[in-house]
């Protein structure tokens, strides 16, 4: 069983920048996808960005392409999520959530399988 924590939302002004930081614990995740994803008040969660097994195949949403970038560190078992240039629509909790299978290129919510708790993400304009 994985247990993944998330860290590094807060308030920011539009044009700002946050870190996101996906810690986990209790297997090690080197050989499945990671993802993160986002949800506002009243929409449906929204794939953001993931990262396969293999540190080179990244996958990101049109909205966040060219502004967010996605990295995993294996030997700590944690992901990250630079975000860069954030927009008031940016404005969500962000989840971070591990692949059900190893070795494949996912970015379906079903497709994932262990959830954190998520963390706030405020942007401003």
């Amino acid at each position: 069983q994985v247990q993944l924590v998330e860290s590094g939302g807060g308030l920011v002004q539009a044009g700002g920048s946050l870190r996101l930081s996906c810690a986990a614990s209790g297997r090690t995740f080197a050989t499945y996808a990671i993802a993160w994803f986002r949800q506002a008040p009243e929409k449906e969660r929204e794939f953001v960005a993931a990262i396969s097994w293999s540190v080179s195949i990244t996958d990101y949403a049109d909205s966040v392409r060219g502004r967010f970038t996605i990295s995993r560190d294996n030997a700590k078992n944690t992901v990250f999520l630079q975000m860069n240039s954030l927009k008031p629509e940016d404005t969500a909790r962000y989840y971070c959530a591990v692949a059900k299978v190893p070795f494949r290129r996912l970015t379906t919510v079903t497709d994932f399988g262990s959830w954190g708790q998520g963390t706030q993400v405020s942007v401003s304009s």
